[in-house]
């Protein structure tokens, strides 16, 4: 969608004040009418289209920019889709399960989610997709929550702290590559840089997690053991049920393409389920579409376990699709070029040019709600104001990273924000307050800015020596 070509040439103010109306528009059915986020894009895209007939566009040229936004984010869908069976895979298996089984002997220790949020980062990192922890470890975390009545939103913040933490660190991210690749900076290089802000964040996100922890000291465990109990004689709970688990992480390392290690674990996961729960392939293809529908009897673990499916994607599908169609009209009405050239304008000195790229990776993720977009389109705007201004690289990736990729779950209408929403079963709006990581990161970013702990000396040396 990056190098699609506009057909307006707006002005700066103009640009900003339809950008402006169509969050205005978003944000306000979303926050104040509660209305589901479709309808609020639909309504911006009828908007842009108006704008565009005022401008005299084609309705074809508005249509094919619409198209060529939503093409952009098939590789997404196509995931999205691998999720889904996953996670009905997972079920059936008993992979999903086993992982509350062996959750709820965690439930009984100090610090719940301060665990939550460890044990996340930690599968993140060894994974190294944020959507692939939170849709596994983390739904059984959100689980083993309900059932000792914990705080739902307070562990979807954690979760999602914890997956992004790991989708921002580990060597084996999309994000992480994609951030040090755009700016051309050593992928390891770029890792190390970003300590700077997500150790910080890590240590003060765990205090609070730990903080915020409830006391179970006191609490009648006779329900977790009920539960643990269910989940045996449902046939749920075995040690072959980590498998599907172990070759995901197998494949993951290893590098292979996430759609292939997604059908791979599947493939297995449904093979043990064929085995264990006695099961035809009818209804193993049924499961696969519709969902895992659990019968143990307790209707607490048929509650935590009838999930997943491909057909439970359907939302989240949707909704990429809409919200992608609407950043592709942006592009063809030239409105974010516009944005990007008009505010290059403020780039005179090594903080304004930081700030003002924090700003952009974030509005990026606001207003179009696509994190790789955010990685992209920013890195290739600043890349060329970093230099001049004699600022490392390095500096511009982890900017990439701290205000494009661990911001778009905090955006309800984002990519992330629709897939955690759909499968963790809490609101942004909710677990927006309570994930204190990714509100950290661009937050020290903005900080180390501020005073100048984000500027290279060594690379403003080099430079002046260059240039004598």
């Amino acid at each position: 969608m990056n190098h699609t070509k506009s057909i307006l040439s707006p002005t700066f103010r103009e640009a900003l004040f339809i950008l402006l109306i169509v969050f205005g528009i978003m944000s306000g059915s979303i926050i104040f009418l509660e209305a589901p986020p479709h309808l609020p894009i639909i309504s911006a895209c009828i908007l842009l289209i108006l704008y565009g007939f005022l401008k005299k566009v084609p309705f074809k040229k508005l249509e094919q920019g619409m198209i060529k936004g939503a093409q952009s984010g098939l590789g997404a869908v196509f995931l999205f889709f691998m999720i889904g069976i996953l996670l009905s895979s997972w079920m059936v298996s008993g992979t999903i399960p086993t992982l509350m089984y062996t959750g709820f002997e965690l439930a009984a220790f100090p610090y719940f989610y301060a665990i939550v949020f460890s044990i996340c980062a930690i599968v993140g990192v060894g994974i190294g997709s944020a959507f692939t922890t939170a849709s596994t470890v983390g739904l059984a975390f959100i689980g083993i929550a309900d059932s000792i009545d914990g705080s739902l939103a307070i562990t979807a913040g954690a979760i999602i702290s914890g997956a992004f933490f790991g989708d921002k660190m580990s060597p084996l991210s999309d994000t992480t590559n994609l951030a040090s690749g755009v700016v051309k900076v050593d992928l390891f290089e770029h890792i190390k840089n970003m300590m700077w802000t997500t150790v910080p964040a890590f240590m003060i996100s765990f205090i609070l997690f730990a903080v915020l922890s409830p006391d179970l000291s006191g609490q009648d465990m006779s329900v977790i053991n009920t539960l643990q109990t269910s989940l045996i004689e449902a046939n749920l709970v075995h040690w072959m049920s980590f498998i599907p688990m172990f070759i995901l992480a197998v494949l993951a390392i290893k590098k292979v393409h996430a759609l292939l290690t997604l059908g791979v674990s599947s493939f297995i996961a449904c093979v043990l389920g064929l085995v264990q729960q006695k099961l035809g392939i009818a209804e193993m293809f049924n499961i696969l579409f519709a969902g895992y529908v659990s019968s143990t009897g307790n209707q607490a673990i048929d509650s935590l376990l009838s999930r997943g499916g491909l057909n439970s994607m359907m939302f989240t599908v949707s909704l990429v699709i809409l919200a992608l169609g609407l950043g592709g009209l942006l592009f063809t009405l030239g409105i974010i070029q516009s944005i990007l050239a008009g505010i290059k304008n403020w780039l005179s000195t090594q903080k304004s040019t930081i700030l003002t790229s924090v700003s952009c990776a974030m509005g990026i993720n606001l207003f179009i709600g696509e994190q790789y977009l955010s990685i992209l389109l920013t890195g290739e705007a600043f890349a060329e104001s970093y230099e001049k201004q004699g600022i490392a690289r390095k500096h511009l990736s982890r900017v990439l990273e701290d205000a494009g990729t661990v911001v778009n779950p905090l955006v309800p209408w984002s990519v992330c924000g629709v897939f955690l929403t759909s499968v963790l079963g809490v609101s942004a709006f909710s677990y927006l307050p309570f994930t204190f990581f990714c509100l950290l990161c661009p937050l020290l970013t903005i900080l180390y800015a501020v005073s100048g702990l984000a500027v290279s000396k060594k690379q403003k040396a080099i430079r002046k020596s260059v240039e004598a």
